[in-house]
């Protein structure tokens, strides 16, 4: 059994990056609270980055920016007053989203823009953040070094944080340091700052220093579990740290500052375990470990207690109690294995996938333990290390993003199906009933244009009446026909003036005389009726009119409900049977890259535990043998002890004085 200790420190100061991202998620925008919120659609995409929907905040933010920017007088919507955070927002979203490229884009948009230098800085910060997030630190100084005098106050402590940490990945650190001792007191950053200072001056050659500002921060308390697991994390690095530099005395106390409910206790536990075991005090170090052996087996730490335990007994000579404790670490060993087995076939059938689609792991905030609780799925506590990692945790959130999005095509192809039965069902509803409907709507048209034709010779007879006095053109329908009788019969009496008496004629002028008399008294009252009469044709023509328009747009919206999206929903099925057939392929390239990672992982696990069987079955083999010595020496010490109280003589020595061989010089003597 080796006394080698687990190695806290270089899983500590290496991996700055996540000790980066730990200080500081990616921000979502959010709306000014000193600013009312004035545009709803704004509104409801901030709602839904708050819920991380990122794709529909970007979709929702997208589409309102482009309707916005195609407006005649954008200034008169009341998204201007959102305009400018939309614009960041959108690239936070898409940032959030993963969609590197697309954030980077529209950030160059607003550096290459006619902009205020306060918003081309803030702009130059969000592009070093892509930059950042896609670990490249020196892309992001050169994103940095554009900022030119002063960053918005809402962005310059990130800014600077920002800043820091990339030094910190360039290994800049007395760069980083400066920066970071500027924003000590920061209120958003609380404890973050301490603790990447902390890490730049160990890293520095400034171990004291660093210690001191870890220890600092150590001693805090939080009600706060990401504060508090911050807290505790120090306090881990600096017992590591201060263990492997050989300062045992110095380490103990910062192993027992952490929770021993929070995520580090078990690692800590380990660690103080064997910062007694490396001073040779084993019976302090059983104190911890026997506390790490009762819990959960899955953890490395744990498993690595289960050895160290029986090995602390050994140290003592209490071999028979590290013996069984060897046995039972081989049992939980050889169940741990089997799992491993389990989990590891589990995953090359795709269970693992299964699981990580399943909508109600995704449902919790700890998704990734929730998991375990699926059934089929597999044993996940081994792979929460390998979960939490930057890259992994990206892989993970691309495959889960690509089954959305798989899911959501799949939505949208079935509601086209809806949509072609409800236009089926249209169809068959309207077109039995489109030709009474034309008949009527012939009907009306030729009503229309009667109505019209009257009325335009109508108004033109009214018109040349207002240049020329024509009063047979008020007559009404009986002095019309009289008019043309006594026309008919002038002409008769013009053809044969024999034939009719003087009276005859001097009648029939009598009657002409009285007809026009009569339409030359009443001609401007006729006329004013003339045109009370045109007002209520028009009236008429134009309820007509009407009538019309709202049956041409009732038959228009008939029509249009069912005809003319055959081709659409044809394009639309074939685009969206496309993109399925790509997203399957994303899925399945990027699920067996999931899929051999974890495999990897487990397999390292197993291999791990095997190894650690190994070493207990030597153990245990060493213990008995080592407890059956005891115990044989143990049954001769009471013999001699029994023997002694009842003859009361010495018993003889091991090699009697008869049985010493003689000397190689006396034979030469004799």
């Amino acid at each position: 059994m080796s006394s080698r200790p687990v190695s806290l420190l270089a899983g500590a100061l290496a991996p700055l990056i996540a000790a980066a991202t730990l200080a500081a998620p990616t921000a979502v925008a959010a709306v000014d609270t000193e600013d009312q919120l004035r545009d709803l659609f704004f509104g409801e995409a901030m709602f839904e980055a708050y819920q991380e929907n990122y794709f529909d905040a970007i979709a929702e933010l997208d589409t309102e920016l482009n309707q916005y920017l195609s407006l005649d007088e954008p200034e008169l919507d009341p998204f201007t007053a959102h305009f400018s955070q939309a614009a960041f927002s959108v690239g936070d979203f898409e940032l959030s989203y993963r969609m590197h490229r697309e954030a980077g884009r529209a950030v160059q948009a607003v550096l290459k823009g006619n902009v205020p230098q306060p918003v081309r800085n803030e702009a130059a910060y969000r592009l070093a953040k892509i930059h950042y997030h896609k670990q490249q630190p020196l892309n992001a100084l050169h994103a940095l070094e554009l900022i030119e005098g002063r960053v918005p106050e809402r962005v310059r402590a990130d800014e600077q944080f920002l800043r820091a940490r990339v030094y910190m990945e360039l290994g800049r650190f007395e760069e980083a340091i400066t920066l970071l001792q500027d924003l000590k007191g920061e209120a958003s950053l609380d404890g973050f700052v301490e603790f990447n200072l902390g890490i730049a001056l160990l890293k520095s050659d400034q171990p004291q220093r660093g210690v001191v500002e870890l220890t600092a921060l150590g001693r805090r308390r939080s009600d706060d579990p990401v504060q508090q697991a911050l807290y505790d994390k120090t306090n881990l690095l600096l017992g590591s740290y201060l263990m492997e530099t050989g300062e045992l005395a110095l380490a103990r106390p910062y192993f027992d500052r952490v929770n021993l409910k929070g995520p580090f206790s078990n690692r800590a536990l380990l660690g103080a375990g064997w910062v007694e075991a490396r001073s040779e005090r084993y019976d302090r170090a059983l104190v911890p470990w026997k506390i790490l052996q009762g819990r959960k087996g899955t953890d490395e730490s744990v498993q690595e207690a289960m050895l160290a335990v029986p090995f602390a007994y050994g140290k003592l000579d209490v071999h028979s109690t590290a013996a069984i404790n060897y046995g039972r670490a081989l049992d939980a060993f050889g169940g741990e294995v089997d799992i491993l087995t389990a989990s590891i076939n589990s995953i090359r059938q795709g269970k693992f996938l299964q699981a990580l689609r399943r909508k109600e792991a995704a449902q919790v905030q700890n998704w990734v333990v929730a998991l375990r609780d699926i059934p089929g799925a597999p044993e996940t506590h081994y792979l929460l290390d390998l979960m939490a990692s930057n890259d992994y945790q990206e892989f993970l959130h691309n495959y889960r993003d690509l089954n959305d999005l798989f899911e959501r095509n799949q939505d949208w192809l079935n509601s086209l199906d809806a949509y072609v039965n409800l236009i089926a069902l249209r169809r068959a509803y309207y077109e039995p009933l489109l030709p009474q409907l034309d008949g009527q709507f012939r009907q009306l048209d030729a009503r229309i244009k009667l109505r019209t034709e009257q009325r335009d010779k109508f108004a033109a007879r009214i018109e040349q009446m207002l240049v020329t006095r024509r009063p047979e053109f008020l007559a009404n329908t009986g002095e019309q026909e009289a008019r043309l009788e006594l026309q008919r019969l002038r002409r008769v009496i013009e053809r044969n003036p024999a034939g009719y008496g003087a009276g005859i004629g001097a009648r029939l002028a009598r009657l002409e005389g009285l007809l026009q008399w009569r339409l030359a008294t009443e001609y401007d009252a006729r006329l004013t009726q003339a045109y009370r009469h045109l007002q209520e044709l028009n009236t008429e023509i134009a309820k007509l009119q009407t009538v019309y328009r709202s049956f041409v747009r009732s038959r228009q919206a008939a029509t249009h409900s069912y005809v003319g999206y055959d081709g659409s929903i044809t394009g639309l099925r074939g685009r969206l049977q496309r993109a399925q057939e790509r997203l399957e392929l994303l899925m399945a390239r990027q699920g067996n890259m999931l899929e051999t990672l974890a495999i990897r992982e487990l397999e390292r696990c197993r291999s791990q535990l095997e190894s650690y069987q190994i070493k207990a079955r030597f153990a245990l083999a060493d213990s008995y043998d080592r407890a059956n010595e005891l115990q044989e020496r143990n049954a001769d010490q009471r013999k001699i002890e029994q023997h002694r109280k009842e003859d009361g003589e010495p018993l003889p020595g091991d090699t009697p004085p008869e049985l010493t061989p003689p000397q190689a010089g006396g034979e030469n003597e004799e």
